[in-house]
């Protein structure tokens, strides 16, 4: 392999995810250069020994500029940037301007796969996230001790049902069900505030008896057509706490299109919370 393809970028975004990719690719002999968005990536990933270019999410010309100057010719997105970052203050360059107003619609899915495009055309192939981490991916079947109950079966149906027709308009990939009926649905807040959201819905409900479980069924998809490159479905320890504060009782994930961040630490936690986790 010639030190021209045994480079790879990393764009890096926020969370435990790009540090997963990192760690891997070197793992393999890759050498990792990596640009860090400043708005999301966490600044303890100078410390991983590796070169850190830092620059905006406006500056799609400067990314180009860079990796063409280190002689990247691969790269991989990894870790979170929020959608509602193109509602904020940031300027774009030229050319993410001239991206954004191609799009008709400004969704995840459109405005990273004009990137891709851009990137390609410059010669800087977007690989799948997941290439370096497919041990992560949630594995067909009852991943947990505890087998989903009748119920939770039917909100997972159910769920999936709802979050499917949704997904295609890049909404809705984390559905909260309770007793067959949608509690919540993601929007650009994410998967942690989806399930706050719902417990919160539930906890102000009146206190007394109910004939209806209120207990949450979490539902997390991929797209239907799911851009393996970005925005790849993701949990981590955060979730399994963040659901078991909400009260919710299941997580029903996409087989080999999830991953879990944490591997089996997470399956460790559902456990001890008596949370049931399947993949299907």
């Amino acid at each position: 392999m010639s030190a021209g393809k045994n480079k790879l970028g990393l764009i890096a975004g926020n969370g435990r995810f790009p540090f997963l990719v990192l760690d891997a690719a070197r793992a393999q002999g890759h050498e990792v250069i990596v640009v860090a968005i400043k708005e999301e990536a966490l600044p303890v990933i100078e410390s991983h020994g590796t070169t850190v270019h830092w620059l905006s999410l406006g500056e799609l010309s400067k990314l180009i500029e860079t990796f063409k100057r280190e002689g990247v010719q691969r790269a991989i997105m990894a870790g979170q940037v929020k959608h509602k970052q193109i509602f904020s203050s940031i300027r774009p360059d030229w050319r993410l301007a001239k991206v954004l107003l191609s799009l008709g619609t400004r969704n995840t899915d459109s405005l990273l796969g004009a990137i891709a495009k851009v990137l390609a055309d410059e010669g800087i192939a977007l690989e799948n996230s997941t290439s370096f981490l497919e041990p992560l991916l949630a594995k067909r079947g009852v991943l947990t001790k505890r087998v989903p109950s009748e119920q939770e079966m039917r909100n997972i149906a159910y769920g999936r049902g709802v979050a499917r027709h949704l997904a295609q308009y890049d909404i809705g990939q984390t559905v909260v069900v309770a007793e067959t009926t949608c509690v919540a649905v993601e929007a650009m807040e994410g998967t942690d505030a989806t399930i706050e959201r719902a417990g919160q819905i539930m906890a102000s409900l009146e206190s007394g008896p109910s004939t209806l479980s209120r207990a949450l069924t979490m539902i997390k998809i991929a797209k239907p057509n799911q851009d393996m490159r970005f925005d790849v479905p993701v949990i981590g320890l955060k979730t399994i706490e963040v659901m078991r504060k909400a009260g919710a009782t299941c997580l029903a994930l996409d087989a080999d299109r999830c991953l879990l961040l944490d591997g089996d630490a997470i399956i460790i936690a559902a456990d001890a919370a008596e949370i049931a986790i399947v993949a299907d």
